[in-house]
């Protein structure tokens, strides 16, 4: 081989290898019928409804989880049980803490995408809580209770952080049936991160007073994603669903 040519090789050989997990942003995404959606912390499956509303009108099959939010193996294992019922490629998406869920379950065959909206997205075994101890407590923490080893968010820090820009009345409903956790839940670790290996989304939340703004945008620029920014609260799927819905398009292979 030319001297020339080798030190070519070598530089695009240092070049992927510098790159990482990033690369997995830049492959373009697979059409997918199929779209799985994985609720967060203190919510339920109706805080997508907005989303899966415009998601139906599209054309695709959606299909919601319903977390226990007793561990990660638990949500984790109630994901997998609904992506082992799709027929074909199936975007995976996560809300909040659900960005645990989706970075190890998404390991799935069916997987073909990822998408994180405003979400946690820890590699694997990384102590997540220490990670977050590098940025700013956000004030929704203040308005935690537990009772019987499960935390809830109190009325008011819910309106008042969790959910500022959603209309009062939406934002009582989704206070309503909020799920409570399980308080070990933040300190589980994960054994994978498909975002290593799987095309991915993030949507950034401004505004967030739940997850960091800046965390959340080391987050997506460590996993190489296709990343948005909205001047949104921690719930953009409410405030600001056709911009999330046309997120998830774009990783289903369509244009919004």
């Amino acid at each position: 081989m030319k001297p020339l040519n080798k030190l070519c090789l070598i530089a695009a050989s240092l070049l992927m290898l510098g790159t990482g997990s990033a690369m997995a942003g830049d492959i373009a995404p697979v059409k997918a019928d199929n779209v799985v959606l994985v609720h967060g912390s203190w919510a339920d499956g109706s805080s997508w409804a907005d989303v899966i509303s415009r998601l139906q009108a599209a054309g695709l099959h959606v299909t919601a989880v319903q977390n226990p939010l007793t561990s990660v193996a638990d949500d984790v294992a109630a994901t997998q049980r609904v992506l082992n019922q799709q027929d074909g490629p199936t975007v995976l998406v996560g809300h909040s803490y659900a960005g645990t869920v989706v970075s190890e379950a998404g390991g799935n065959p069916k997987v073909s995408s990822l998408v994180y909206v405003a979400a946690r997205a820890p590699d694997a075994g990384e102590d997540f809580v220490a990670l977050s101890a590098k940025y700013p407590t956000m004030p929704v923490r203040a308005g935690t209770e537990e009772h019987d080893g499960f935390v809830s968010l109190k009325q008011d820090a819910f309106l008042k952080y969790f959910a500022s820009d959603v209309p009062h009345d939406k934002a009582m409903q989704l206070f309503a049936v909020q799920q409570p956790i399980a308080k070990t839940l933040f300190t589980d670790r994960t054994t994978a991160a498909a975002w290593h290996s799987k095309p991915s989304w993030y949507a950034v939340s401004s505004l967030d007073q739940t997850i960091n703004p800046d965390l959340e945008r080391f987050l997506a620029k460590r996993m190489g994603a296709t990343t948005i920014e909205l001047p949104s609260s921690h719930l953009s799927l409410v405030s600001h669903s056709k911009e999330i819905a046309d997120l998830i398009l774009e990783a289903s292979g369509r244009q919004p």
